[in-house]
């Protein structure tokens, strides 16, 4: 990868720094005012948790205000390729991922106002966020949750215009929890009282429950996926319902059905923060969408062309039972319309349920070829995580690397040109879209 002048500047804080998350609010507190409170200085804020879908909803968000000709910032993690992925800054006919001089020039100053005192690389990165919205103008930004909600650095949004809690299931249990009605209170932390929440479709009854319990006592104007809006599949179409009628859409250019309610969150949360979305601008949205790293077909590249010739070939980054079990409903749908032989291509890191994103998979995948994830110091060895697929009742072998697996596919597979998923972690998904030479823009 490109060495720019932020990584140069990030590097320099990892060096200073403790790495991973310290979930407080104080040290990011303490610096945000010496920066001038720029969090209170931001455009309406679509403050963002939950387990998955989180980022889908912020793509999905930021195409509908695009869409209605609004100015836009968007703050995502993590990022696959480039840190700069993390900051789209507003700019007419789309936003665009910050410059790397602005952003080294911002990460400088907050780094100075920190004056060397205890605080995590992602809490200064998080202050830089804040920064940049505050600095360039914007009619809206839109702000992911890093790792929970309640103690997130994000969490220093006092009135967002709306929080929007998407799926929540079990990850990060160590900092989060090992019940799900534990993590929903994580999550419900970003609520606000008075402000307006929207909950997406939940798997849970539990979680549910929780989330809608902290909103009524913090008397939010509520809504919820399933009781006061949704969208299901009509002949070919997505249909959206509200309390305000119908909106007949084209299907989501994300593909899979589990985007239908994550796109009808987006919906929801835009109205909710007091935005009108037309109907042209929800179909223009939902054609126009783009999310990479998340069942994204993989761009031609340098890897693309060590694959089987005709091979159709998919990225997503997800890592956890529920990324894995809306996945494999994807493939599944694409596997009835248009039926290939489907192959996996797997990197998982350790703090991830290995066996029970694989157990999503059970006859649906023909064979899994398990790699190392090079890009992170959890990577799970490659024949540790053979033997994890093979314990979930799939065919599997370790390789070397996605370049190996892609190779050995081609040399060793002559019947129909085969389908191929390549996921299990972000980290992968980011190390697969740079070795491509496709990285986000």
């Amino acid at each position: 990868m490109t060495t720019l002048a932020a990584d140069r500047e990030i590097e320099a804080l990892m060096a200073l720094h403790p790495k991973g998350f310290d979930l407080s609010l104080d040290r990011i507190s303490r610096l945000l005012e010496r920066l001038g409170d720029p969090q209170d200085h931001l455009p309406p804020v679509i403050h963002i948790a939950g387990t998955n879908g989180k980022g889908s909803c912020a793509a999905f968000s930021r195409a509908l205000l695009e869409a209605s000709g609004h100015l836009v910032h968007v703050h995502t993690s993590p990022h696959l390729v480039n840190w700069h992925e993390r900051y789209r800054l507003a700019a007419e006919g789309g936003g665009r991922l910050v410059d790397d001089d602005v952003f080294a020039d911002a990460i400088a100053r907050v780094a100075k106002a920190n004056e060397g005192q205890k605080i995590t690389v992602f809490e200064i990165l998080t202050a830089v966020t804040f920064l940049l919205f505050s600095e360039h103008p914007a009619e809206a930004a839109i702000v992911e949750v890093g790792l929970g909600g309640r103690f997130d650095a994000t969490n220093v949004i006092a009135r967002p215009a709306v929080s929007v809690i998407m799926p929540v299931s079990l990850d990060h249990e160590a900092y989060l929890g090992d019940r799900v009605e534990l993590i929903a209170a994580e999550k419900a932390g970003i609520i606000k009282r008075g402000c307006p929440v929207v909950i997406g479709a939940q798997e849970s009854d539990t979680a549910l429950q929780v989330l809608i319990e902290t909103a009524e006592r913090l008397d939010c104007p509520t809504f919820v996926y399933g009781q006061d809006f949704l969208a299901f599949e009509e002949n070919g179409r997505m249909v959206y319902q509200d309390e305000d009628g119908l909106m007949d859409l084209p299907q989501p250019r994300l593909p899979g059905r589990h985007q239908f309610a994550n796109a009808a969150a987006a919906i929801a949360a835009v109205k909710a923060a007091g935005f009108e979305i037309s109907h042209r601008a929800a179909e223009k949205a939902m054609a126009s969408v783009a999310w990479p790293g998340r069942m994204q077909k993989l761009p031609q590249g340098r890897l693309t062309d060590l694959a089987p010739k005709g091979a159709d070939i998919w990225l997503d980054g997800g890592h956890n039972p529920g990324a894995g079990i809306v996945v494999a409903e994807a493939l599944a749908e694409q596997e009835e319309k248009n039926p290939r032989p489907l192959f996996l291509i797997a990197g998982m890191i350790n703090t991830k349920d290995q066996a029970g994103y694989f157990r999503a998979f059970k006859g649906l995948v023909r064979h899994v070829y398990t790699v190392p994830v090079s890009l992170s110091e959890a990577g799970v060895p490659n024949d540790e995580l053979a033997i994890r697929a093979t314990e979930a009742g799939l065919s599997a072998e370790p390789v070397s690397s996605v370049a190996s697996a892609l190779m050995l596919l081609r040399d060793s597979w002559d019947g129909q040109p085969p389908r191929i998923l390549i996921g299990g972690s972000l980290y992968l998904a980011g190390a697969v879209l740079d070795e491509n030479g496709t990285p986000p823009t």
